[in-house]
């Protein structure tokens, strides 16, 4: 379901969902290997910052298959975009390095794309939410249960800083720090307190704000105090809060605090606590990364990774940044750990032909990584193109997706996947049953295509 390295984007998410808010900001990581320090101070030399804490608020955004940094002025309207300089570390015609030194880049300085399972969304330069594809429960929010081949303007919300989307519903948070959710609602995972089947237009959630992140049907939230709470399904442990029952409302996540990110998968969750990384809820398939395939009702540690940028959600698999490096964990039956073999792993493993990553996504079986040069690759299942290099071969090592440059921000649905480009359209390729490609048509694509009618997403 978006995930990028702190300071510059985490995206979108599940494995799936998840989209979060927090009031500090941090160093952005040098290319010389810094990681992230600690809120509001720089604590290695050689970092820099992306923007300063005091002038402003901002987001964390993971969605269903990923997450990303998102930042807006503090007071202002319209969203920010920020400019950073990154240094290209890899070899000539590696992914992700050209030899040829920095590159700068224009950033979002908020999250404009996120995906659930079959519906893709995003935020528009004048705060607006507009969404596409699977409607069947109300996801895209504009008072009806028809699917959408082109976007639609979500009803009654505006000045929005953070999306993120989970198998069937949908997450805001606004620039006055309220969250709302609409779609399916089966297991409360809109958090207003009921299990009306599905709602059509935006609810608030109740008890919530500063942050917002989407699991598969469950919605995960980091507040500023840097505490994570929970709420929706439970079966699984995905809550964190020691047993498996649903909740309508927010939960604190037990045994954590001091949380960076978060990000949700499918039946599971994951943190990002000062260069480490804790999940729980699901672990048959060892996405939990603690060498065992127990689900977990509380968090536990990652085994064998540290100093991590960022982390992102597959349903089954987990990804992790650590200083242009790729890392996964998890399911592996299409090659969506990228490690050139189709064996699960329950500690993390090292994707094979990448280096200079900036941002990370996780989709449904497959995973995308945005590179220093601003070109996108992915790895995983391509049955219905979502690797965009024009054909449905699956892939267990990275692949360029054809015709896709200039790229500021990469997000990961079940079987399709998004970039916005830096001149602000929104591209899309794999799988199109429900129209959450957006180009139009029903029509399966595996080279990138341009979104239809949106508003504009650029600065």
């Amino acid at each position: 379901m978006v995930d990028f390295t702190v300071g510059y984007w985490v995206q979108m998410a599940v494995g799936v969902v998840s989209n979060l808010a927090i009031n500090w900001l941090f160093e952005w990581r040098s290319r010389r290997g810094a990681r992230p320090g600690q809120p509001g101070r720089s604590t290695r030399a050689g970092s820099r910052w992306l923007w300063a804490v005091p002038a402003l608020v901002a987001a964390l955004a993971v969605t269903a298959w990923g997450a990303f940094w998102l930042g807006t002025h503090a007071g202002t309207e319209q969203p920010t975009w920020a400019e950073s300089g990154s240094q290209n570390t890899g070899p000539s015609g590696n992914p992700g390095g050209s030899g040829d030194g920095a590159v700068q880049f224009e950033l979002p300085a908020r999250p404009v794309l996120a995906t659930g399972s079959e519906h893709s969304l995003a935020v528009a330069a004048d705060g607006t939410v507009w969404a596409w594809g699977n409607n069947s429960g109300g996801q895209l929010g504009d008072g009806t249960t028809t699917g959408r081949l082109a976007p639609v303007q979500v009803q009654v919300m505006n000045d929005v800083i953070a999306i993120a989307g989970g198998f069937g519903h949908t997450l805001a948070l606004r620039r006055d720090e309220t969250i709302w959710a609409w779609g399916w609602n089966r297991y409360g995972q809109l958090g207003d307190g009921t299990t009306t089947v599905c709602l059509t237009t935006p609810v608030q959630v109740q008890g919530m704000n500063d942050a917002i992140a989407g699991g598969g049907y469950h919605t995960v939230a980091l507040r500023r105090d840097r505490t994570v709470w929970a709420w929706g399904q439970n079966q699984d442990g995905q809550l964190g809060d020691e047993n498996r029952t649903d909740h309508l409302i927010p939960v604190r996540v037990q045994g954590i605090s001091d949380v960076d990110a978060i990000a949700g998968g499918g039946y599971h969750t994951v943190a990002l606590c000062s260069g480490t990384v804790w999940a729980w809820g699901q672990n048959q398939d060892g996405q939990l990364g603690d060498e065992n395939r127990t689900d977990h009702l509380i968090p536990v540690q990652v085994q064998g990774i540290s100093d991590v940028d960022a982390i992102a959600c597959g349903e089954y698999h987990t990804v992790a940044l650590c200083s242009g490096t790729v890392w996964t964990w998890g399911r592996n039956d299409k090659g969506q750990l990228g490690d050139g073999t189709t064996i699960d792993r329950s500690t993390p493993v090292k994707v094979k032909g990448i280096s200079d990553v900036v941002a990370i996504a996780g989709g449904g079986s497959h995973t995308v990584a945005l590179c220093g040069d601003k070109t996108v690759w992915a790895w995983g299942q391509n049955v219905f193109g979502q690797l965009g290099d024009g054909t449905t071969t699956n892939r267990s090592t990275p692949v360029q997706v054809q015709r896709m440059n200039d790229v500021v921000a990469i997000a990961g649905g079940s079987g399709h996947t998004l970039a916005l480009r830096g001149d602000g359209t929104v591209w899309a390729w794999g799988r199109n049953n429900e129209g959450q490609v957006g180009d139009g048509t029903i029509i399966d694509r595996s080279t990138p295509v341009r979104v239809q009618r949106l508003p504009h997403m650029g600065p």
